[in-house]
């Protein structure tokens, strides 16, 4: 279980073409990862499809997020589509909670709204991550993180599928790092190690 503390948290948004780039990012992290929080554009229904199938191949632990779930090493949790997802403190653990609500962005889970849960409570022990996709969504809750001390990761145009939503991310201020998605695994460790 993850205290409120010292202990990084690792937040990732994608959109189009985010199915791939979070495989390719997620197969490379170890078991020893702090907890990392999804909210991906999907159809309703096949987030949970998704994390199984993720969790079948890869090392880490991953599930669709439901209320209540307690962000704690290794593990992946994936906001289910349909819901957004945020992050908050209850009795010094970290839960996630997942809502019905009004689309933001015309989306719903909004990366925004994951986004801006988590930059208060973990500040500098966060790192955020933008991938692929269409839109603006994440952008702003991106530029929350870092504005709050976190490390923020952007996917370079060329590995994008669509290069919206880093795009927008970077062109506000909100990317302090933009890379391939292939060098990306690899500076999250290095972040969530200490290092930036």
């Amino acid at each position: 279980m993850l205290n409120v503390g010292n202990q990084k948290v690792i937040a990732i948004g994608a959109s189009t073409g985010g199915v791939d780039a979070l495989e390719k990012v997620l197969m490379r992290l170890p078991v020893s990862i702090p907890p990392i929080v999804i909210a991906i554009h999907m159809a309703v229904g096949m987030t949970k499809l998704f994390s199984d199938r993720l969790d079948d191949l890869l090392r880490v632990n991953v599930k669709e997020a439901q209320t209540g779930d307690i962000l704690t090493q290794g593990q992946v949790l994936i906001a289910p589509a349909g819901k957004h997802m945020k992050v908050v403190s209850r009795m010094g653990k970290l839960v996630v909670e997942c809502f019905s609500g009004l689309k933001i962005n015309h989306v719903i889970p909004s990366i925004d709204v994951l986004f801006e849960s988590i930059a208060p409570l973990k500040g500098k022990n966060a790192v955020g991550v933008i991938l692929t996709g269409i839109g603006a969504d994440g952008a702003k809750g991106l530029l929350t993180m870092r504005t709050q001390g976190a490390t923020t990761i952007g996917q370079d145009e060329k590995t994008s599928v669509v290069y919206g939503m880093p795009k927008v991310a970077m062109e506000i201020g909100a990317v302090q790092h933009q890379l391939p998605i292939n060098m990306i695994a690899d500076k999250i460790l290095l972040c969530s190690s200490g290092g930036l």
